[in-house]
């Protein structure tokens, strides 16, 4: 069923098992359109190939695990914020929520995910604020050991990392997501030292295989320049 925060029971998280049935919870019902259309499009997008994305599998290859292990939250926040300060303050909310859900630890908990939907958010200008958001947080986020990401229907200008021409942040809803940091995100955080320095601390002993000659070569680097 539906999370419920103590503090802040008007933002509530939406469960993979509550989309089973006809009607939504009663406290996001008037969501429904958007947070279907978001477990939709995890199902049909985030956990499928495309011809576009310049490598085999899953578009996102954690998202399956996640639904399946009813641990894909959604929370949906109306109005139109323009403040990326106002909306990183929210999200700081939520990272912290996103720490005390289960599991804590464990191999289960690389599969925590949080979306927090802005379905008011529609016009090209409007995704600005999602964008800055984003950038505002995602050092304080990465010290934490944790990704947040932006998608909207823009889609984020940020290219694919196997196909330059691929925008793979597209979503039906402007949203952010957030989980934890895994070995496989080094090409996300690569070109940052503040996350390079944070992914090196948590994996630097577990770097899987194909990466292991671009991790050493980015860490002599930061050792080189003194970060």
């Amino acid at each position: 069923m539906m999370l419920i925060h103590p503090n802040r029971p008007a933002h509530p998280l939406v469960e993979p098992a509550d989309f089973a049935a006809d009607r939504l919870p009663d406290e996001v019902a008037a969501h429904d359109k958007a947070l279907r259309a978001v477990h939709e499009w995890a199902h049909d997008y985030l956990c499928a190939p495309h011809p576009d994305l310049g490598r085999r599998g899953d578009v996102c290859p954690y998202t399956g695990t996640s639904l399946l292990k009813n641990l894909f939250f959604l929370s949906v926040h109306p109005g139109k914020p323009t403040d990326p300060a106002e909306l990183a303050a929210l999200l700081r909310h939520y990272r912290d929520w996103f720490a005390e859900l289960e599991p804590t630890g464990g191999p289960g908990a690389q599969f925590k995910t949080v979306l927090v939907l802005f379905p008011d958010l529609v016009e090209p200008g409007d995704f600005a604020v999602v964008d800055q958001t984003q950038e505002l947080l995602k050092v304080e986020y990465a010290a934490e050991g944790l990704m947040l990401g932006e998608f909207h229907p823009g889609p984020p200008d940020k290219e694919g990392l196997w196909n330059a021409d691929f925008r793979p942040l597209a979503s039906p809803v402007a949203l952010l997501g957030m989980r934890h940091m895994v070995p496989t995100d080094f090409p996300f955080v690569r070109g940052d030292d503040v996350t390079l320095s944070v992914y090196l601390r948590l994996f630097g002993d577990r770097v899987p295989t194909h990466l292991r000659r671009d991790v050493q070569a980015a860490a002599d680097r930061l050792a080189t320049s003194g970060s």
